[in-house]
């Protein structure tokens, strides 16, 4: 990280959602791209749709499920009853899924929201949301680096 910015070169997710962010402009457009990944997330089974998958601290319903697969690396899955959240989780999904643990709790996912601009254009609830979120996933990532 160099100041208050992500080394995008370590991770090709957050190039890719830097780049297209600055290329939309302004933040209805943003906000209509954020849905629309959301939408492209993998359907989440209902069986996952469950309490201790559920992520406490957001406003909206929020489910979050992983596990390590064969490979070590973290395979994650979200979901969110409101459009903007999913696309939340898609962004976060896209910085730390298919990753190992080490790397996981290494991104700085909090600096990739202030680098997108999405710190100062969400709610104080959606950040906290979102914030419950990355805790979530760290958490998981911890887990698993044990």
């Amino acid at each position: 990280m160099k100041d208050g910015r992500l080394n995008t070169q370590d991770n090709e997710a957050l190039q890719e959602l830097v780049d297209t962010f600055d290329m939309l402009g302004d933040w209805e457009e943003r906000y209509r791209y954020l849905i629309e990944l959301g939408r492209k997330l993998p359907e989440m089974p209902d069986a996952e749709h469950s309490e201790i998958n559920k992520v406490r601290g957001c406003m909206s319903q929020v489910w979050l499920a992983g596990e390590v697969g064969d490979d070590s690396r973290l395979h994650l899955r979200g979901d969110s009853d409101a459009h903007i959240v999913k696309g939340l989780i898609a962004l976060i999904l896209a910085l730390t899924d298919g990753r190992t643990a080490q790397q996981v709790l290494d991104t700085d996912i909090k600096a990739a929201f202030t680098q997108l601009g999405l710190e100062s254009h969400l709610s104080m609830n959606r950040r906290n949301g979102f914030y419950a979120m990355v805790e979530r996933i760290k958490a998981m990532a911890a887990e698993a680096a044990r």
